[in-house]
């Protein structure tokens, strides 16, 4: 490893970005590295949660690496996730918490990684040992004939303890009480790690589902209506239009680079199709919350319209992919970027979803009506 590590040209978080890492030479991985390298760089989009970051940091606890004593593209991959969250890390608490992750990202940070603010870690802070949780010792052949007995046969033994007719209780004896409690706590016990172990099924269903092949039923698409829209201050092809789509908190903020294509008056009071769930950008200053449907060509851009009587929030979908829509769409996973160029619209202004091999899917609301743009035939949907 040492000799791969001299050799190594360490890369700069923006290559880390934008590099296919796939043209990186790291060391070989066996299957079982190969495996936990894999785990990890999926749990790394999710790493804004605790439960995932004390499963990497415990993880660490062993190793050198991701995978074990060699690096690989995963510590990259994971890094760059990592990075902006243990910038933040001061605290005592956090230092004690995440040792591990620090440790191994400061690794990272002088021998692959090059940043221009370098994860500072400051190794003269006390922090409190870690308790480690001491393995019981494997029970012999007798023992485990003992362990092996029915309850029953165990509850029998303890009452074989209890007081005597006369009041005279031997050392160690159990009451009927005690017994009754310590079979309670072993039924708790067996509850809660039942528990654990839906939650860890749970959340092994979610990576599956977080690496599945993007679909249409992962967008959120919505019925939006516009309040009101306006030029941006500081951008000439932009609007910044409020826009009511359904959501508790109220109307949201978007910006739509569509001035050069669509007149002002046109975007006032009207109702729109909506991708709702697009990471948020700042736009010359602004954050934009949405994104607007659109159908174009090289000529021009018109919006694409729902169905007559539609409401603010209203849900939209392509014809068979009726499902719940990921909360925010993932960017690195890049799934708007592979399900919308098999967007466009037919020869009667149907917008449709096309899977090779398949028959069109028409974007449709919860009645089966039909969301139209106004005369662009194959259009580009965006």
């Amino acid at each position: 490893m040492s000799e791969f590590l001299e050799s190594f040209k360490k890369l700069s978080l923006d290559n880390v970005k934008e590099e296919n890492l796939s043209t990186v030479q790291f060391p070989e991985l066996t299957s079982e590295q190969k495996a936990l390298a894999s785990q990890f760089e999926t749990l790394s989009g999710r790493l804004d949660d605790k439960d995932t970051l004390k499963e990497l940091n415990d993880s660490l606890r062993t190793k050198t690496f991701i995978s074990g004593s060699v690096p690989g593209k995963a510590d990259l991959i994971v890094f760059l996730a990592v990075y902006p969250i243990a910038s933040k890390w001061s605290s005592k608490e956090d230092l004690a918490k995440y040792r591990h992750i620090l440790r191994w990202a400061d690794l990272v940070q002088n021998t692959l990684v090059t940043v221009s603010e370098p994860i500072k870690i400051d190794y003269d802070v006390e922090i409190p040992r870690e308790i480690k949780e001491k393995k019981k010792p494997a029970a012999s052949a007798k023992d485990a004939e003992k362990g092996s007995q029915p309850d029953d046969t165990k509850q029998d033994k303890l009452k074989k303890k209890q007081p005597s007719a006369q009041g005279q209780a031997p050392t160690g004896a159990l009451t009927d009480e005690e017994i009754k409690r310590r079979q309670e706590a072993k039924e708790a016990k067996k509850a809660a790690k039942a528990k654990l172990n839906a939650e860890k099924a749970q959340q092994q269903q979610k990576a599956a589902s977080t690496a599945a092949k993007p679909t249409p039923t992962m967008v959120d698409l919505r019925v939006g209506f516009i309040q009101k829209a306006e030029r941006h201050p500081d951008a000439d092809s932009l609007y910044v239009s409020t826009i009511d789509m359904g959501d508790e908190e109220g109307p949201r903020t978007v910006c739509s680079g569509l001035v050069n294509y669509i007149p002002i008056e046109d975007m006032q009071k009207r109702y729109v199709v909506v991708v709702a769930n697009l990471k948020p950008v700042t736009m010359r200053g602004i954050k934009s919350c949405a994104m607007v449907l659109c159908a174009s060509n090289s000529e021009k851009v018109e919006f694409v319209n729902p169905p007559k009587d539609s409401k603010a929030g209203d849900k939209i979908f392509f014809e068979g992919y009726d499902g719940t829509p990921e909360k925010q769409l993932n960017p690195k996973k890049k799934i708007w970027e592979a399900i919308q160029p098999k967007f466009t619209t037919t020869e009667n202004f149907e917008v449709t979803y096309t899977e090779e091999g398949q028959e069109p899917k028409k974007l449709v609301n919860a009645k089966g009506e039909l969301c139209k743009n106004s005369t662009i035939v194959g259009a580009k949907v965006n």
